[in-house]
């Protein structure tokens, strides 16, 4: 009796260890995390290096934005597919389409915005044309983050790409234009291509100035080139795992990333 006791025993200890590294495992798998840098609180969804999936969302079935994170969530069930999260991918004008290069599927639906770096100031998205501005793009080699001229030289053949602005990191250096202690401060959002190979996504849960957004990219995630998306009201997350299915403020969003399995 006590050899089965102890047998039984074995045996619900070792069904409960497997559950708890079942559920240690599917925790650590989660696309989005919670995570801090210098006190500050931030969201960040990890891709990682030879993981197929993401892709960029602007119009729906029927020609239109989609506008919100539900509609690419849907769009994705219809197609068996599960949206893992979605976060959205750069500035836009008020007819929610994209103000600059946007490639999607191969097809170039927008193309590059050639407006001078150190071009308007004011207005809707000024932040598009602080210099460099660049470009997150898709292709056969991977993942990539180059500034707007660069990439223009260079002419990847891209399956997505979208164009954002300012570059927040070019090759581990923090762009020169930020100020240390800059009052500057809002909610940010952004994408990295880190030194393991990941593509990593952040929000900001509070208001940051550029300069310290910078180096959360460069010095805690670890990404040598990352790029600004957007920023205050414009910044949006999709995230079940989170319980997030953040609306814009704008009435919508453009462009979308969005990770589907």
């Amino acid at each position: 009796m006590a050899a089965m006791s102890s047998l039984r025993l074995g045996m619900l200890a070792g069904v409960a260890m497997l559950a708890a590294a079942t559920a240690t495992g599917a925790a650590a798998a989660a696309p989005c995390v919670q995570d801090t840098f210098e006190d500050e609180a931030y969201v960040v969804c990890t891709v990682e290096k030879g993981t197929d999936g993401l892709r960029l969302f602007w119009k729906n079935a029927d020609g239109a934005p989609y506008r919100d994170f539900s509609g690419v969530a849907e769009a994705a069930r219809g197609k068996g597919k599960t949206l893992a999260f979605a976060v959205n991918a750069g500035m836009y004008l008020p007819d929610f389409s994209p103000i600059g290069l946007y490639v999607e599927d191969g097809r170039e639906l927008r193309p590059v915005n050639r407006a001078p770096s150190d071009g308007p100031a004011t207005g809707p998205v000024p932040n598009f044309y602080k210099r460099p501005n660049g470009v997150f793009f898709l292709d056969d080699a991977g993942a990539g983050i180059l500034p707007t001229q660069e990439f223009l030289k260079r002419r990847p053949a891209v399956r997505f790409a979208t164009q954002s602005g300012p570059m927040l990191v070019i090759r581990n250096r923090l762009n020169p234009i930020f100020i240390v202690g800059s009052t500057d401060r809002t909610r940010r959002s952004g994408v990295g291509i880190c030194s393991d190979g990941a593509i990593r996504f952040a929000l900001s849960e509070g208001r940051v100035n550029f300069h310290d957004f910078a180096r959360l990219f460069r010095d805690h995630l670890k990404c040598p080139n990352a790029l600004f998306l957007d920023g205050g009201r414009g910044v949006g997350l999709y995230s079940p795992v989170l319980g997030r299915d953040d609306k814009s403020w704008h009435g919508g969003f453009g462009p979308i990333f969005g990770f589907v399995e």
